[in-house]
């Protein structure tokens, strides 16, 4: 496995690849890797002849409450786990390396980022767009393979390549989960014992307002209030900060379910958040 700090570099590797009839997968992350991450990898290296990823924290996605320099960062670990994934190429960049000036042009999206994480974190998403378009141009034309996680992310950037006509194949990966249920996060980490062991809620949660839907019900808001009394039932957690049942691709909430649906919640233990959703087909 290379890796690689210089993104004119890295772009120039690829290209030469490409040129010789080479397919790239791409998996953009940001450090601190789990079974997630390597879910991830090792489609992009199984469906392509080259797999790529990436490991940057990006500042621009971080407000200033939160606390960019507390995020982990394991890159020896990491790169470890990216080798054993099968990853051909590890791109590395420095803030200097991605940002060498203050930058001035940033990218946003409005109807799918404003509601759910975008109300709590308003910066957070043109953060996120800013650098996986410059990803994207430095990488050049790949399949790019995101967790359904973050689901709210993966619409945002499915639009934005949509919109933008990026040469890029986004593909969405089921989340990865704990034996409880739990999702996977580099969150997880930081939870203390009492927490965890409650935070398995928010899968059951979804997943009996899943079940509601399944049963016929077809009230968004008859699914919500499932949702939330079973969030309810844990000692330590704390109310949610939304829990939506969304169109999957618009992300508002339609007056009667049909299509495919998402369940989504956000939730804190302490003061680690938590994320999660699940998606349920709906028949016309």
């Amino acid at each position: 496995m290379e890796i690689v700090h210089d993104p004119r570099e890295t772009r120039r590797h690829l290209d030469s690849l490409r040129s010789a009839g080479r397919t790239v997968g791409f998996a953009p992350t940001m450090g601190a890797l789990h079974d997630g991450h390597r879910s991830l990898m090792e489609t992009a290296s199984a469906r392509c002849d080259v797999g790529v990823a990436s490991i940057f924290v990006n500042p621009l996605q971080f407000a200033p409450d939160e606390d960019l320099d507390s995020y982990p960062r394991t890159l020896d670990a990491d790169a470890r786990l990216a080798e054993e994934a099968g990853i051909d190429v590890l791109f590395v960049p420095s803030a200097r390396d991605m940002y060498p000036e203050p930058i001035w042009t940033t990218v946003s999206l409005r109807v799918v980022t404003e509601p759910w994480e975008g109300a709590d974190r308003p910066t957070h998403f043109a953060g996120v767009a800013t650098v996986v378009t410059k990803l994207f141009n430095i990488v050049g034309p790949c399949a790019a393979f995101f967790g359904e996680k973050d689901f709210q992310q993966l619409a945002m950037i499915r639009r934005m390549v949509f919109d933008l006509n990026q040469p890029v194949d986004v593909v969405g990966m089921p989340t990865i989960r704990e034996p409880d249920g739990l999702a996977m996060s580099s969150r997880n980490r930081r939870l203390v014992p009492a927490h965890r062991r409650e935070a398995s809620v928010l899968h059951r949660a979804l997943t009996k307002g899943a079940g509601t839907i399944e049963s016929g019900e077809r009230d968004p808001a008859a699914v919500e209030a499932v949702i939330r009394a079973e969030l309810g039932t844990t000692k330590h957690a704390e109310d949610p900060d939304y829990v939506a049942v969304v169109d999957a691709n618009s992300l508002a909430v339609p007056e009667s379910l049909r299509g495919e649906i998402r369940l989504l919640t956000a939730v804190r233990f302490g003061n680690v958040r938590l994320i999660d959703n699940i998606g349920v087909s709906v028949p016309a």
